[in-house]
């Protein structure tokens, strides 16, 4: 099994932790590719021995000095460190023997086995995602994507060959450079616009955000003009889901934070080199605040959905990775 990291030296000690869930519930061999910016020798030998104690696991470090000389033109990410970029361009960064691979966010934890996704048949796509349910419909539709899904590009189960065939990846970077490297969501929008109707569905429970504890099922039906998957499976990856993906401001790795897996995220850190690091202080007053917010608007939750998707453009200019 192959599975592609992208990460900086900020957000290594949460990908160790997203890696180490995996090895947990993992059957088979796993071939780990990390591409990284900045990450130092010492860091590297220290996530490679660590992932060695696991049985026919290795790791390949893929160094990216300047990511943007990879792109020929600007862009803007917004607050994102431009590494998130260099999922676009896969096709170039990896081996020609590397067919199948899972394509992983550093701030996701694994929960379960994933054989089931891994085996997912993707039916000739490129590439299968999972739906991000709340995303604004004014923003979907100035993508051209009204009455489609909108997917979360956190979690991807990608079919390399597939992507190299139909230039998945050129078609990506044409629309964002249509669009002067400037979009709301980077390249999951660009992801989205220009694979629209060309992406697999996948499972909810393989890219769980906190928003399906928020919101009841009525009110995603209600955020969505496309069909959402059954209120049965989101109450099912809601009791327990396979692949938690760490949306928004509330990160486990926040000091004071509530988010109900920091407990699971807090063990699986004491397995890893980076055990006690890792954690931002100064985050006690945000969530004060947070949770006085949550409260007032649990009676109404379309007003919360309108304050978070108004203030979200301001936050992520403020967003440092």
């Amino acid at each position: 099994m192959d599975i592609v990291y992208t990460i900086n030296t900020a957000f290594l000690p949460y990908a160790a932790v997203s890696m180490t869930s995996l090895c947990c519930f993992a059957r088979g061999p796993l071939r780990f590719f990390v591409l990284g910016l900045g990450l130092s020798e010492e860091d590297k030998r220290k996530l490679e021995q660590h992932l060695a104690r696991r049985p026919r696991t290795e790791v390949r470090f893929v160094d990216l000095d300047d990511i943007r000389s990879y792109f020929d033109f600007s862009f803007d990410t917004a607050g994102f460190h431009p590494i998130v970029l260099a999922r676009l361009i896969l096709d170039r960064l990896l081996p020609d023997d590397v067919g199948r691979l899972l394509y992983l966010d550093a701030d996701t934890l694994v929960r379960g086995d994933i054989a089931g996704l891994w085996e997912t048949d993707l039916r000739g796509c490129a590439i299968g995602a999972c739906i991000e349910p709340t995303y604004s419909l004014k923003r979907k539709a100035a993508l051209g994507l009204r009455g489609r899904p909108y997917f979360n590009a956190g979690v991807l189960l990608i079919d390399l060959p597939v992507w190299r065939e139909k230039k998945t990846g050129e078609e990506i970077l044409r629309y964002y450079r249509a669009h002067s490297g400037k979009l709301f969501a980077n390249d999951q929008d660009a992801i989205n616009a220009s694979q629209k109707g060309k992406i697999r569905p996948l499972p909810v429970e393989y890219n769980y955000q906190n928003t399906y504890d928020y919101y009841s099922y009525r009110l995603l039906e209600k955020n969505c003009d496309y069909p959402v998957p059954s209120e049965k499976e989101i109450e099912r990856a809601r009791r327990n889901p396979c692949i938690v993906h760490f949306l928004g401001e509330e990160r486990p790795w926040r000091v004071g934070n509530t988010n109900r897996f920091r407990k699971e995220y807090a063990r699986f850190l004491t397995m890893t080199p980076w055990a006690g690091q890792g954690f931002e202080a100064g985050w006690e007053l945000y969530f004060r605040f947070w949770r006085m917010f949550n409260s007032f608007t649990r009676p109404f939750p379309m007003l919360r959905l309108f304050v978070i998707q108004t203030l979200m453009p301001l936050m992520l200019k403020t967003k440092h990775r």
